[in-house]
């Protein structure tokens, strides 16, 4: 009887995160949308760079991690944390930065107009 066989896993392969992503993903409309939005107009605490120490992330970053959370009935920082570590998508949209769940809880915690959204729309 034959099977269908899969490709080794010891098979080297050459590809972009670019040619996983369909054109009309939910990811690149979620990109292209932060990208055009002023933050700052927004009330959303956008971090200054530091001058020492490890850089901190840009704000959209995290903004990009929670409209795919909410997209995708992802809430927990935790849970977030997972998917930028394991999800292709996740990986395009934030360009392969993992931050850690503590980062992505204190962006929610910072900016509480955020976790407002969804109220205003009652």
């Amino acid at each position: 009887m034959q099977h269908i066989t899969g490709v080794s896993r010891q098979q080297m392969r050459f590809s972009s995160l670019e040619d996983t992503i369909s054109p009309d993903n939910q990811v690149r409309f979620i990109d292209a949308f932060v990208e055009y939005v002023d933050l700052s107009k927004l009330d959303f605490a956008v971090k200054a760079l530091k001058t020492e120490g490890r850089p901190s992330f840009n704000s959209k970053l995290f903004l990009k991690i929670y409209l795919y959370g909410y997209l995708n009935g992802i809430r927990s920082g935790r849970d977030l944390e997972k998917e930028c570590l394991r999800n292709i998508e996740m990986q395009w949209l934030l360009e392969d930065n993992r931050p850690n769940y503590q980062s992505i809880t204190d962006f929610r915690k910072n900016n509480p107009i955020a976790s407002k959204w969804k109220n205003q729309s009652n």
